[in-house]
């Protein structure tokens, strides 16, 4: 069964900067596409995008332009560069896979998720 664990998240003021990075352990992950989701406080997991198994995204309104997907293979991992953020990007953050994108899939286990805070 496929383990995912995010890690990176703190706190920024806004218009700063973060990277997170999502770490997943499955033989698979070559052939996966990889979602964000972010769970604000008080509100349920939301879809942001997905970085597809070629390394392409595909981005929400809500981050186009300020967030940017990448992944390294070779470590199985997918990171979240995260810029010009904003107190509205405040929330745990999570990947899993894409299943509408990844073929013969099945879900994997969510990880704990990192928390991003963004305040004075």
């Amino acid at each position: 069964q496929a383990q995912l664990m995010e890690s990176g998240g703190g706190l920024v003021q806004p218009g700063g900067s973060l990277r997170i990075s999502c770490a997943a352990s499955v033989s698979t992950f070559n052939t996966s596409a990889l979602a964000w989701y972010r769970q604000p406080p008080g509100s349920e997991r939301e879809y942001i995008g997905t970085i597809f198994a070629h390394g392409s995204g595909r981005y929400e309104e809500s981050i186009k332009g300020r967030f940017t997907f990448s992944r390294d293979n070779g470590k199985k991992t997918v990171y979240l560069q995260m810029n010009n953020l904003k107190p509205e990007d405040t929330a745990v953050y999570y990947c899993n896979v894409d299943l509408r994108y990844t073929v013969g899939s099945r879900p994997w286990n969510w990880g704990p998720g990192t928390q991003v805070i963004v305040s004075r």
